[in-house]
């Protein structure tokens, strides 16, 4: 899986945010806003619920919220003029997950409908993305701890 907020951040010069409005709306406006008063090009990547999901379109706030709370959806801020006052850009918005990648995922038919036809198969990539999921969140994890001199805080 590509990972667009990555690529961006690449960059260096790229105002980038992952946003879920359902689990931290606070976050969301405040990436918005960031982003309009940035000076360059800005990326907001935002997780929107619908009804190809198959989920009661009224619990969609609540799978947002799922899909942050289990580290498959991140929520993070990369402003690159953070930088210029020595503060690491990347601000990690979301938790330290607390729910399983399957108890998001089996609230939702489009993954679930696996575990009924290949109940084997469905077991097996469950696990893979749990895997997915946990070694992307340590990955920003692991960066948003950096300071700008290359080392995490805990090492200054």
């Amino acid at each position: 899986k590509k990972d667009l907020g990555m690529m961006a951040m690449a960059y260096g010069n790229v105002y980038v945010a992952q946003i879920a409005m359902g689990a931290n709306d606070t976050q969301t406006v405040k990436a918005f806003l960031e982003a309009e008063h940035h000076e360059g090009p800005s990326l907001i990547i935002a997780y929107s619920h619908c009804i190809a999901h198959g989920i009661d379109m009224s619990r969609g706030m609540t799978s947002q919220k799922n899909a942050v709370m289990c580290g498959h959806w991140p929520l993070y801020r990369y402003d690159p003029s953070r930088a210029d006052q020595g503060e690491n850009p990347l601000v990690l918005d979301s938790r330290d997950p607390k729910i399983s990648m399957a108890e998001y995922a089996y609230g939702e038919t489009r993954y679930k409908m696996l575990t009924k036809s290949h109940p084997k198969e469905a077991e097996i990539l469950m696990e893979k993305a749990q895997a997915d999921a946990t070694a992307r969140w340590l990955r920003y994890k692991s960066l948003a701890a950096l300071t700008t001199n290359g080392h995490s805080e805990s090492e200054n």
